[in-house]
């Protein structure tokens, strides 16, 4: 619950941020803020990664996961429509491509380590919606 609860505030956070703020604004803030919870809840965020739904308990988070994931995937969707985004690649697969990359932290990431949760959660959005490649004139994208 501690990390389903602190991603759902973040996620409807960024849902209902000022209205101006494109929806690329808040898909980014929401890949930034989920990076955020995840450094601060560490052990709880890699147990709910970790659940089967072979009980009641995990049946209940999994389905408050797939609430948050067709959130996500509607954010991205609203990005798409207004054409920040590529349109070649389904809504779901953006999503689960980006906030798989966010999951994944739970395999390396180790608090106190050489990089803390104010560069990486930048660094992923800057590589999520930037990209690596640099073009022929030195800029980046």
């Amino acid at each position: 619950d501690e990390a389903l609860g602190g991603l759902t505030v973040a996620l409807d956070a960024a849902t209902d941020e000022a209205p101006g703020t494109s929806a690329y604004q808040r898909l980014r803030t929401a890949v930034e803020q989920s990076v955020r919870i995840l450094v601060d809840h560490l052990p709880a965020v890699t147990l709910l990664l970790r659940v089967r739904g072979n009980s009641d308990v995990e049946l209940a988070a999994l389905k408050r996961r797939r609430v948050i994931d067709d959130k996500l995937t509607l954010l991205v969707s609203d990005a798409v429509a207004e054409g920040a985004l590529r349109d070649d690649i389904a809504p779901d697969l953006i999503s689960r491509l980006l906030f798989g990359t966010v999951n994944s932290l739970v395999e390396w990431y180790r608090p106190g380590g050489p990089v803390d949760a104010d560069v990486l959660a930048p660094t992923i959005a800057s590589l999520a919606f930037d990209g690596l490649a640099v073009s022929e004139g030195g800029e980046l994208g």
